[in-house]
């Protein structure tokens, strides 16, 4: 190999860059230039490997960031689902406190109208018991006040049994009937 390198073509092939294309060139070729192709071959690969390690640690750096966004955006999602929550939890604890309140004022309300039917069937049962006291005529047939009215039968009563008393101008404030 020693004499390879020291042959003038060999020299000139040195030092002249030349790529080499397929594996029959590097066949063909000194060990000199064949070490030297090499060489030349892992240099650009580490060149190249290199730019690409440059790009994708940038690319990573991007996603890092990307991801950081992304897991502080997903925080404060979270910082305000759980605001929601809370205020959907308050929102349904007042409706059911509304909705027991509702029903403490309709069974009030129903309470409140029981009571009063109540009291006007008392307060009627003791005007009834009122009147009852009032003057009663005996003697005379059911049904004839309709026919002649109330006032009428009283004026004929007094006229009848006290005519003195005809020219004092009794008036009758109220007639009514009570029940049996």
């Amino acid at each position: 190999m020693k004499k390879l390198r020291n042959h003038p073509q060999s020299n000139q092939q040195e030092n002249s860059p030349k790529t080499v294309n397929n594996e029959t060139d590097l066949c063909s070729q000194t060990d000199l230039e064949f070490k030297r192709e090499i060489v030349k071959i892992l240099k650009e690969l580490r060149e190249d490997m290199n730019s690409n390690a440059d790009t994708l640690r940038k690319e990573l750096e991007n996603i890092r960031r990307s991801q950081e966004k992304l897991e502080h955006s997903f925080a404060e999602m979270q910082t305000e689902l759980g605001a929601v929550k809370t205020r959907m939890n308050n929102a349904e604890e007042r409706i059911i406190d509304m909705e027991d309140r509702i029903m403490e004022i309709t069974q009030s309300g129903q309470q409140t109208e029981n009571r009063i039917k109540k009291l006007e069937s008392n307060i009627r049962d003791l005007w009834d018991n009122i009147k009852r006291a009032n003057l009663r005529i005996i003697g005379i047939p059911e049904g004839v006040e309709k026919d002649k009215g109330m006032e009428n039968i009283f004026e004929e009563i007094i006229d009848g049994n006290f005519p003195s008393l005809k020219d004092t101008g009794f008036k009758i404030q109220e007639a009514q009937r009570a029940p049996n």
